[in-house]
């Protein structure tokens, strides 16, 4: 059993050390286990694992959700929402900084990505920022943080993933996040507002007075959120309602996407195909690393891994608040090296015996898995965000990375928080289930 474990820890490290695609590093890694251990057919077992992940009803709402966010991506919100929520945050400590929170939250709820988000929000608000004389650190850690909440403000992208692969209720995930995602973003807004009381009004970091606007001119501006805001209301409120699937909401959502893109003047015909084929292959690359991860998963029933890892961790006595600290640890130590939807895939490959023996909650597991994702996004080496941040500002990896630092805490917090007081995430899927 040593031998297996060493063969296989060894395979995969090297496999995803290399370079190669994800889905080719947990494909071969299977491979590699069936094939020296067992004598088992493994053509036979990736052939059935690969149709048996791609042909599940509830992986359609994932192209639909994707190709909806890369249509508004197009569609010239991020710079509507700016103008609509800046004259509102003049008189609020921090003032113009809360937009990149704002902002990021809301175009979140609608795009599910988290790059998508960072990109779409930090080209409109930090060369405004800049030119108004806040701070930029503060500026570039807002953007960075609250753009992984694409990740867990519904709809999520790792939310169907996850739900895919564990064969939770993807409604019920999508409600789930919502407690934790408003909570991380009061978080954010209150450490802002208490940054900019201590340190920014004296050092000039909170940037320049906004003029006052008549409030008729502000509830003019404010008009320009409405599509947004009815779009989120409509997804969200068909799925809790039990009106919608998270697929018949998706499709919906795309409809309306391309109706609000259309209203905006930014839809046409090459609009359309490049959001088409951009939703195509993101949803291709998902769908081949939740088959490569199939697959990997049923090598690893075959050693038992899983459950001799389930079964040690039990003997070792674990309460459940140390094995979460244990969890967190080696989960951002994975985070360093792989992305979010690999990552979650990993885990659910072969930890997930170890969760349920624990006891843990799977829809609570989900959300805290997401939050740990999150952080692993504006974590070096492979912080996906801190990528495209580089890309915006020109800066170095490493004073984007500490420029997240406090945020990177207030997540951990978060987690403190939902552990400590679990019906922040379960209470409305509760009450939804009736």
């Amino acid at each position: 059993m040593l031998t297996i474990s060493l063969v296989t820890l060894l395979a995969l490290a090297m496999l995803l050390g290399s370079g190669v695609w994800i889905a080719y590093a947990l494909l071969g890694t299977g491979w590699i286990v069936l094939t020296l251990f067992f004598p088992l057919p493994a053509g036979a077992v990736l052939a059935s694992d690969f149709w048996g992940a791609s042909y599940g009803w509830d992986l359609t709402a994932l192209p639909m959700f994707i190709w909806m966010g890369e249509v508004l991506f197009r569609s010239g919100l991020a710079n509507n929402m700016f103008q609509a929520l800046s004259p509102w945050l003049g008189r609020i400590p921090g003032r113009l900084l809360h937009s990149n929170i704002i902002g990021s939250g809301l175009f979140a709820a609608v795009s599910g990505s988290s790059a998508a988000t960072c990109a779409t929000v930090g080209k409109m608000t930090l060369p405004e920022l800049q030119k108004r004389g806040y701070d930029d650190n503060l500026a570039i850690g807002t953007l960075a943080s609250a753009s992984t909440l694409g990740l867990l403000i519904p709809p999520s992208i790792m939310m169907i993933v996850y739900g895919v692969v564990t064969e939770q209720s993807i409604s019920r995930l999508f409600i789930a996040g919502v407690g934790p995602g408003t909570l991380l973003l009061a978080m954010f807004m209150t450490y802002v507002i208490g940054w900019s009381l201590l340190v920014g009004n004296r050092t000039g970091g909170s940037g320049q007075q906004e003029p006052r606007l008549p409030l008729v001119q502000k509830l003019r501006g404010s008009l320009q959120l409405i599509p947004l805001l009815a779009l989120i209301g409509g997804i969200l409120g068909s799925i809790y309602g039990g009106l919608a699937s998270p697929t018949e909401a998706a499709a919906s959502g795309v409809l309306l996407s391309m109706l609000i893109a259309r209203i905006n003047g930014h839809f046409n015909l090459a609009i359309f195909k490049e959001a088409l084929f951009a939703a195509v292959r993101t949803s291709c690359m998902i769908a081949f690393i939740i088959a490569g991860a199939s697959f990997l998963s049923s090598a690893m029933s075959f050693t038992r891994l899983p459950m001799d890892l389930a079964t040690a961790i039990g003997a070792m006595g674990l309460s459940p608040a140390m094995l979460l600290v244990v969890l967190t640890l080696f989960l951002l130590v994975l985070g360093c090296f792989l992305d979010g939807i690999s990552l979650i895939l990993l885990v659910t490959s072969i930890i997930m015996p170890v969760i349920v023996a624990a006891g843990f909650d799977l829809i609570w597991f989900g959300i805290y898995l997401i939050i740990v994702v999150e952080m692993s996004q504006i974590t070096p080496p492979v912080g996906f965000n801190l990528f495209v941040i580089q890309g915006l500002t020109g800066r170095d990896i490493m004073s984007i990375t500490r420029a997240t630092v406090p945020f990177f805490l207030l997540m951990v917090l978060a987690i403190v928080l939902i552990s400590m007081f679990p019906s922040i995430v379960t209470y409305l899927p509760r009450i939804m289930s009736g």
